[in-house]
Parts: C-alpha cells; sequence; structure tokens
C-alpha cells in the first residue's frame, strides 16, 4: 500500500487508518532518513490510539512507553544501537505484549520480531510531501 502525504494532517490520517488495522501484539517498523516523518506518523498513531500525552521522540532515552485507551504503545528509537548486546540489555523483547503496539524506528537486521510485522518506508519528497509504503509480513 503506497499513501500519498502533503501534510502533517494527512500523516495523521495514514496512521489512523493503520491503528485500525491493530488489534495488539503488531510491530511497526519505520524506515526512513532523518526528518523523514517517523515521529510524526508515531504522534497520530498515538492520537488515534487514545494516547493523551504528547509524543516525543525516543532519540536519548531509547524507548518512551505511552497508555492508550485502547492499547499501550511502545516507541523506541534505535538509532544508537550498535550491537546485540545493547539491544538485549535495553530489554526489547519484553515490550512486544498482546495489549499494546510497538513502534520501531531504525530498526536493526537481524533482530527477531515475534507477532505481526507492518513495514513502513517513510520517503520525503519536496516541501512537506511524504510518500509511505506499507507492507505486512
Amino acid at each position: 500500500m503506497v499513501f500519498e502525504s502533503r501534510s502533517v494532517e494527512d500523516t495523521y490520517a495514514f496512521a489512523a487508518e493503520t491503528a485500525a488495522r491493530l488489534g495488539g501484539g503488531e510491530i511497526i517498523l519505520l524506515g526512513g532518513g532523518l526528518g523523514a516523518g517517523k515521529t510524526t506518523f508515531t504522534k497520530g498513531l498515538a492520537l488515534a490510539l487514545g494516547v493523551k500525552r504528547e509524543v516525543v521522540s525516543p532519540t536519548f532515552t531509547l524507548v518512551r512507553e505511552y497508555e492508550g485507551e485502547r492499547l499501550k504503545l511502545y516507541h523506541f528509537d534505535l538509532y544508537r544501537i550498535t550491537c546485540e548486546e545493547e539491544l538485549e540489555e535495553l530489554g526489547l523483547d519484553e515490550y512486544f505484549a498482546p495489549d499494546a503496539v510497538t513502534v520501531i524506528e531504525w530498526n536493526k537486521p537481524g533482530v527477531k520480531l515475534p507477532g505481526k510485522i507492518f513495514r513502513i518506508d517513510i520517503e520525503r519528497k519536496e516541501g512537506d510531501k511524504r510518500v509511505f509504503t506499507l507492507e505486512e509480513e
């Protein structure tokens, strides 16, 4: 599925559409360069899940946890992770839960992920335009 966004509102609409497909236990892998819109997508997803707190990038904390009305949301940024040992220390596998959705920015190859995977690649175009490509595994 390919979705074209021309604004933050469009991105939120796509995130809400994605959220409607979630029942818990899913993992969303977000790919795209710096400034592509990964955190903006996650903010829209959080709104659709009924998260009341402000969603911010987990770049320096590695993970942020949010309680939604429908599902919990775990938001990871693995950009600074350099090896499997760091992932083990982080306890990534403890966040895969049937009552939650786990969003991972900058996923690392070789990480074993349980459950249904949504892979979303975001390509930044001119201005505010973004192209989202969603694949379900």
